[in-house]
């Protein structure tokens, strides 16, 4: 008998279990309790703390499965009933703060990160476990908090902060995956600029399966956000703009990588908008981008390479996926004895409950070198929009996986 694919046997498993599971509003107010959290420390201590809690207005995130993570991610955060000890919610995520962590920078300096998390707003007291994973998957950080909804010293934000437009409204808006789009270096008379580049960006992503046939399961909508400068910065260059994210090149000392450390600075531009998966579009020509899972795909949109590279971000953000290609073979982050938990590469360490069963139909294998690795990890075929800029769809491993992702949040 062949062996059942790992998204199949999961997806029928957690899809039975819901029926199972609490109801939203058994536990939860239609509201949003924002977390933010400060990572901290260096390679051989690490630290989390709490920074801030807020109330938003409306939740706008899933209302079944709540007990449940589609991917394990290199984080997560479990919210359990103060009184039954019953876990209520999960939520999984990436962050830079791990990522920094394999840096050279990380054996001599501490440095501190922002992070900010969303989970519905309770209706009792709850407590809040944050758990930060390594790269073979063991726990090396861990911190409980209790939160009584009735904490006056909670932020209340009760109307959006910016600015938005509905570019999309999704066919159920009860039960859909809703994207924001947020301006970065785009000035206030150059919205319209910007709306139009978050239409092209849509353009680009619903041309690729599974999101073409599932396009009316997004909700879409853009924050604009505006900056005093135009662009964004670059060190490398010596230039550094007043841009509204205070976004820049030469993350980790890596030219192309483009991000924002300033994360309670974005979900405060968000505030009461409806998202929960976040695209920021940056004004500028220069190639670059970066995606965190969970956190956000931060892209440039005036290069003639904008449309795969946004689609990449979100592959990478949205789609928990990881780099199908090499990158230098330094500062590792897969292990033989480890399987990555991103689903569309591996390590052969437990391989048989990825996409076998699209070996055993003939529409993959295991090809070698990925995961920014020439050696030791294996990809499904030989290119994917994961890989190159050229290749113009995802490939069926990481089509499956998406579609698993969608449905995840919609069926």
């Amino acid at each position: 008998m062949k062996t059942r694919h790992f998204f199949l046997t999961l997806a029928a498993l957690a899809f039975c279990i819901v029926a199972k599971s609490q109801t939203f509003d058994e536990y939860f107010t239609n509201n949003t309790l924002r977390l933010d959290y400060i990572f901290a420390g260096d390679r051989s201590h690490q630290g989390i703390y709490v920074d801030e809690l807020v109330k938003i207005n409306h939740w706008y995130g899933r209302r079944k499965r709540l007990d449940q993570v589609p991917f394990e991610g290199n984080g997560q955060i479990t919210v359990t009933d103060s009184l039954s000890g019953r876990v209520i919610y999960r939520h999984s995520f990436s962050t830079l703060f791990q990522e920094w962590l394999t840096s050279d920078e990380s054996k001599t300096t501490p440095k501190s990160f922002e992070n900010v998390f969303l989970v519905p707003f309770p209706k009792k007291t709850v407590n809040i476990r944050v758990d930060l994973f390594d790269f073979h998957r063991k726990t090396f950080a861990s911190m409980t908090h209790t939160v009584n909804p009735a904490d006056i010293l909670i932020r209340y934000i009760d109307k959006p902060t910016t600015p938005y437009v509905t570019l999309q409204q999704a066919a159920d808006t009860t039960n859909c995956i809703r994207i924001a789009y947020v301006a970065e270096g785009y000035t206030k008379d150059q919205m319209d600029d910007f709306v139009n580049d978050c239409k092209v960006a849509s353009e680009a992503l619903f041309e690729h399966e599974p999101f073409k046939t599932m396009q009316s399961s997004f909700n879409l909508v853009a924050v604009e956000l505006a900056s005093d400068q135009q662009g964004t910065s670059t060190p490398h260059e010596g230039i550094w703009k007043k841009t509204a994210l205070g976004s820049h090149y030469d993350t980790f000392y890596s030219e192309r990588y483009l991000t924002t450390l300033h994360l309670k600075r974005l979900h405060d531009a968000l505030a009461g908008s409806p998202y929960e998966h976040i695209i920021v579009l940056v004004n500028t020509d220069q190639y670059g981008g970066g995606g965190i899972y969970n956190s956000y795909n931060l892209s440039s949109t005036k290069g003639p390479l904008f449309r795969p590279v946004v689609v990449h971000e979100f592959g990478h953000s949205f789609g928990a996926l990881a780099d199908e290609y090499e990158y230098a073979d330094t500062d590792p982050m897969y292990f033989p004895d480890t399987e990555p938990w991103e689903p569309n590469i591996t390590t052969k360490a437990d391989f048989s409950l990825k996409w076998q069963n699209l070996i055993d139909e003939g529409k993959a294998g295991l090809i070698e070198g990925g995961g920014y690795q020439s050696k030791g990890v294996w990809r499904g075929l030989p290119n994917c929009r994961m890989r190159t800029n050229e290749h113009k769809e995802f490939c069926p491993v990481c089509q499956q996986s998406l579609q698993y992702l969608i449905d995840f949040y919609v069926k």
